[in-house]
């Protein structure tokens, strides 16, 4: 399950019906993980031989099964292109093309010849007509009209020839379009088929450690918070700077942190999107860079995380973006947000509760950028969803820095466990970071080997 289309899915759902937002929360803090303190792959090691060979088979039959529905699903769109196209098969596609030629090219000799048959009766009565006129002259006008009519009579032959073939070859493409169509009908009823293989695999790899008795739930928390902030406006085919800050608001030393970034175009309606796979994402770009990380890394959005590292007790970790718009991006509204989690080698992990946004406008080039508003406030957390952060030096940051970049506007939205969240939350697009926040963990812990 990728988690760029589960949190654009996401986007379009809680936009579409914001009702749903009242049943998202703590509801994710119940996701289960392997209880390592060695990483899976140390995990694996831990097993013995039958063991490890049956994890090995079991985690070979989910790659297969997820590449069998990336390649049916492939095939099935290269189908519906062909149809959309017309492309259905060089011997159809040459033969209606010449037999719409035929047709044209009979026509035009029926018009031909039917113009010579007129010309030539019109000469034959002007030498009968002629007392001076030889014998020899109204032989060969007689002669002419003849071999017009000849003509004509073959001509009107060949017209009913073409349409024949024409006939034959309208029928020919209509029967490859309905064999691509009928192809296409099955390719969907064997992605169905591959799907629900690919659900059977990942539930039997899952089944596997649930056996082992090594998993434990990670707790939604707020050890970890996020502040984003970003310019106003974007111009079309350009890039602007975010930064980040990621902050350990715990009590102890946090040994793997990671953030998850996405970047969504609000569209003006929603009626056409399609629900599972919205692509919203599609017109963005987004590297990241780090004091630790100097040189920019691209974020895949579909599964892709901002590896932090280790952030000790009160520390944090400055993290620029490049957000950049691609040339063919329409004009309109856009939003970033953020969120993250954390693992500890004593096998506890968490996902935080809260997450952060910023919103923005994208704008043709050589637009007047509108005037500033006075940002509000950002919402303080609630006592009861995380922790006040405490000072920026304190603990250790190794992957630390002060690569924060003064941007004009941001902010931070509330923890998604507090009951007074909901007014905090305005827009659409923030209803859909309450859900899809925690969508993207629900996706996350359900990969394999995750």
């Amino acid at each position: 399950m990728k988690i760029r289309r589960i949190l654009a899915t996401a986007v379009a759902a809680a936009v579409t019906t914001p009702v749903v937002l009242l049943s998202a929360g703590p509801a994710f803090a119940d996701t289960p993980k392997p209880a390592t303190s060695k990483g899976a792959a140390a995990q694996q090691d831990d097993l013995d031989g039958p063991d490890f060979e049956e994890l090995e088979r079991l985690e070979a039959a989910y790659a297969a099964a997820e590449q069998k529905v990336e390649d049916l699903t492939e095939q099935r769109e290269r189908l519906k292109n062909d149809l959309r196209a017309g492309n259905l098969g060089k011997e159809v596609v040459d033969e209606l093309a010449a037999a719409e030629q035929a047709v044209a090219d009979a026509a035009e000799r029926k018009t031909a010849a039917d113009t010579a048959l007129t010309v030539a009766k019109d000469a034959l009565t002007a030498i009968e007509a002629d007392p001076a006129a030889t014998p020899e002259q109204k032989t060969a006008a007689a002669e002419a009209v003849t071999t017009a009519e000849t003509e004509v009579e073959e001509a009107a032959g060949a017209v009913t020839d073409a349409d024949e073939r024409l006939d034959k070859a309208k029928t020919a493409w209509d029967d490859a379009r309905v064999a691509l169509s009928t192809k296409i009908g099955l390719l969907a009823e064997d992605i169905k088929a591959a799907e629900q293989e690919l659900a059977a695999a990942e539930a039997a790899v899952d089944a596997f450690w649930e056996d082992k008795g090594d998993f434990e739930e990670c707790v939604e928390d707020g050890a970890v918070r996020s502040t984003l902030t970003g310019p106003k406006t974007i111009t079309i085919g350009s890039s602007a700077n975010f930064s980040l800050t990621v902050k350990n608001t715990s009590d102890r030393d946090l040994d793997s942190v990671r953030s998850y970034l996405f970047a969504a175009q609000l569209p003006e309606s929603w009626e056409d999107i399609d629900e599972e796979h919205p692509d919203l994402d599609r017109y963005f770009d987004i590297d990241w860079k780090t004091a630790a990380n100097p040189k920019w890394t691209e974020l895949d959005f579909q599964d892709d995380a901002i590896e932090l590292g280790a952030i000790g007790k009160g520390g944090k970790v400055d993290v620029t973006l490049r957000l950049t718009v691609d040339e063919d991006a329409p004009a309109g509204e856009g939003i970033a947000f953020t969120t993250g989690e954390y693992e500890n080698e004593d096998g506890s992990c968490g996902i935080s509760e809260q997450y952060a946004e910023v919103e923005f406008d994208i704008v043709e080039p050589g637009a007047e950028p509108e005037p500033e508003e006075t940002a509000s406030p950002s919402p303080s957390p609630s006592p009861s969803t995380s922790a006040p952060a405490p000072a920026a030096t304190s603990g250790h940051t190794p992957q630390g820095g002060s690569s924060h970049i003064p941007v004009a506007t941001g902010g931070e939205l509330a923890a998604t466990g507090s009951s007074d969240v909901l007014p905090r939350v305005g827009t659409a697009a923030g209803a859909a970071l309450v859900l899809g926040a925690g969508a993207v963990f629900v996706a996350r812990r359900r990969k394999v080997n995750a």
